[in-house]
């Protein structure tokens, strides 16, 4: 059964300390196998061809940080975090992200994190399809 399948775009817990809804544990368990669905062009590729796909696995209640995986295909891509910060844990794939005045480039690959701030702009040249898990979250 897929995540999807299983628990939807939100996922509900048991109701936990003090409130909080507790996460399945069991939905971040193996990462590599979610099933992100359809691939789609990528909205800001600047190589032709390029898609995209992902899942997310958990959203707060008031929308404003999300848990997914999310897969690339082989390109270059501009990409703009100016309403909010994103975590990336590269799961497989490589890529090359650089800053959008150019002055700072990090490749990264499987098991790298990888933090862009709430205001970063910048571009991923993907060498290698890419999965990773991501965390974005508006402050």
């Amino acid at each position: 059964m897929t995540c999807r399948a299983r628990c939807g775009l939100r996922i509900e817990g048991e109701i936990g300390v003090k409130g909080q809804i507790m996460v399945n544990l069991e939905t971040f368990g193996d990462l590599a196998k979610v099933d992100t669905g359809e691939f789609a062009p990528k909205p800001t590729t600047l190589t032709e061809g390029q898609t995209e796909a992902a899942v997310t696995l958990w959203s707060s209640g008031d929308g404003r940080t999300n848990i997914g995986v999310w897969e690339c295909t082989p390109g270059h891509f501009t990409a703009d975090r100016t309403g909010a910060g994103e975590y990336c844990h590269i799961i497989h794939g490589r890529a090359t992200v650089r800053d959008s005045d150019g002055s700072r480039a990090r490749e990264i690959g499987p098991g790298d994190l990888l933090v862009l701030p709430q205001g970063w702009t910048g571009e991923w040249i993907i060498h290698e399809h890419m999965r990773k898990l991501f965390i974005i979250s508006a402050t």
